[in-house]
């Protein structure tokens, strides 16, 4: 029996690959809103090992990656893209620790800019990308910088946005080689490195009921969800345009922080998000016309 993703994976309507990207994002910032209860249980580094350990018990089923054909020179590219979806989750996890959500989120997204503004070539991404940077610049809260922002927390989120940058880029190669199952090979070699890490921190609280049911649903909203989209748009997009369009992330975040969290910002960062929203509607509209 042949996948159920393989018929729309094999050639999609154009409106398909920004549709699920945006709905990817979605998901991944309703799970992170749940994802920092589980911080006081497990830690940062429990809550990493159970989004991706769960995740990837669910996608297999699924994506069942036992049916690819691995190349013997090319299972580089989907264990780099495993491992950088490991660190990019634990990462973030550590930073928003100590930071802000937003501000973490923010700060992140260094790395999948450099991506896009590396990958241009049009003088219209550019007009994207500006928008997308103007819109950061005004999401950052800049006048508590010097008293707020942890410095431990900065470089965790740093270093998050070196790995997305890298997923990005190793993602899309595994996406050609593999075909929509690379997200649940992504997530197993994921898992494999974090689960260690995460029993090391947390012990046999990782495995108590209401850690692991919380877990589970972080885990669909954030891992499971998300990852089979964006592997899906990784295929069918650009590597300029999947970049730029990932600048409505923290626009997102910000949206479901208010929804959720109560979380309310001042005028100038809804500005911002307002600017990286256009940003992201512009590249979209720029990828369905090439």
């Amino acid at each position: 029996m042949s996948n159920p993703l393989s018929v729309i994976d094999a050639n999609p309507p154009r409106i398909l690959p920004p549709l699920a990207l945006v709905l990817a994002m979605l998901s991944i910032a309703c799970g992170a809103s749940f994802a920092k209860s589980l911080f006081p249980e497990v830690g940062a580094e429990g809550a990493t090992a159970l989004r991706l350990s769960i995740g990837a018990l669910l996608l297999v089923p699924i994506l069942r990656p036992w049916r690819v054909s691995f190349r013997s020179n090319a299972w580089q590219p989907v264990v780099i893209y495993g491992l950088m979806l490991g660190g990019m989750n634990v990462f973030f996890y550590l930073s928003i620790q100590t930071l802000p959500l937003g501000v973490a989120l923010a700060i992140e997204f260094t790395g999948p800019l450099a991506v896009a503004i590396a990958a241009s070539r049009r003088s219209i991404d550019f007009l994207w990308i500006g928008l997308a940077m103007i819109g950061l610049v005004l999401l950052l809260p800049l006048r508590s910088m010097n008293a707020n922002l942890d410095p431990i927390g900065i470089a965790f989120a740093l270093c998050a946005g070196a790995c997305w940058a890298a997923y990005i880029i190793y993602g899309g190669i595994a996406g050609r080689l593999y075909g929509i199952s690379a997200a649940s090979i992504g997530l197993i070699v994921a898992s494999a490195a974090m689960l260690p890490i995460g029993i090391a921190k947390a012990g046999f609280s990782l495995f108590t009921p209401s850690v692991l049911a919380l877990g589970l649903l972080v885990a669909i909203l954030s891992s499971a969800i998300p990852y089979t989209l964006e592997m899906f748009a990784l295929r069918h997009l650009p590597r300029k345009t999947f970049g730029t369009l990932t600048s409505a992330e923290p626009a997102v975040a910000a949206l479901v922080g208010l929804a959720l969290l109560h979380e309310a910002l001042p005028v100038l960062q809804w500005i911002g998000i307002i600017s990286i929203s256009l940003a992201s509607v512009g590249a979209a509209l720029t990828a369905m016309q090439e």
